[in-house]
């Protein structure tokens, strides 16, 4: 990457979780800055959404697909995280089949991921970090999400949020010796833990102004509010369609534009 580039990967999680949220993410890609994906194999609150998503990613080559492995959100798994790190504790979940059967699933529907994260940052548990490692080296899929953000202080951040910010960062270092030591890959620089579920056109161009130099992703979570992401098991519901009109506003293009920040999917970098 030549000095003083700044390159975007912009990513949403959940595509699968319900059909509207897929319609969500696909508007944010066509319509607005949206350049990549993860699916979700498992976890889907809507049973015809995974069978959705696949179609769609056919339909729509040009948006990067990745895998969104999930441990936690409700049966057949932990509803909590808190209740994943008891579970993983007395070996109650077989972590690496299962991420391993997931990524299969989406294989088997013929999508070539391009990048790995999970869904709530499970990862950042060191057992569910080596299963994630170990999967990424063994199906050459590269990139792996590193949700660490990059400073930048939002408005409006509770100090809940804050103070879970600062205490990811403890398992940081760990993270990347792993992830280096299968070959793993991840952007220079991550960004969207602390404002999602909160941000605007607004403050979304406060944040691409203050990107830092390197590669970034910022993590998205697009979507309609139809009925089924209205009954979803999800705090993340009128959010959704506030990013969604956040990412595809003219305010947040034009300050892409004016900054000289590049856009691109994990195959471009």
């Amino acid at each position: 990457m030549k000095p003083g580039v700044r390159k975007l990967v912009v990513n949403a999680d959940d595509f699968g979780f319900t059909r509207d949220v897929n319609q969500g993410i696909i508007e944010a890609h066509r319509k607005g800055i949206l350049t990549a994906t993860t699916l979700m194999a498992a976890g889907a609150f809507d049973p015809e959404a995974f069978d959705d998503a696949v179609r769609l990613a056919r339909e729509t080559p040009t948006l990067d697909i990745g895998c969104h492995l999930v441990l936690v959100g409700g049966d057949p798994f932990p509803r909590t995280v808190t209740q994943l790190v008891r579970a993983v504790a007395l070996r109650r979940i077989a972590i690496y089949s299962e991420l391993r059967s997931q990524v299969r699933r989406i294989l088997d529907a013929g999508i070539r991921p391009t990048h790995l994260d999970t869904h709530k940052h499970t990862h950042l548990l060191p057992p569910v970090l080596d299963a994630v490692a170990r999967i990424s080296q063994e199906f050459k899929i590269p990139w792996v999400r590193r949700p660490f953000d990059f400073p930048f202080t939002a408005e409006g951040v509770s100090s809940t949020k804050r103070a879970v910010t600062k205490a990811m960062t403890l398992v940081r270092g760990r993270s990347t010796r792993v992830l280096a030591a299968y070959g793993c890959r991840s952007t220079d620089h991550f960004a969207g833990f602390q404002i999602t579920g909160r941000y605007d056109a607004v403050s979304l161009v406060a944040l691409l102004r203050a990107l830092p130099v390197g590669s970034t992703e910022l993590m998205t979570h697009p979507g309609i509010l139809g009925s089924s992401l209205r009954s979803a098991p999800t705090r993340l519901k009128e959010s959704r369609e506030q990013e969604l009109r956040a990412l595809t506003s003219p305010e947040v293009r034009a300050c892409l534009d004016e900054c000289g920040i590049q856009l691109c999917g994990y195959r471009d970098l």
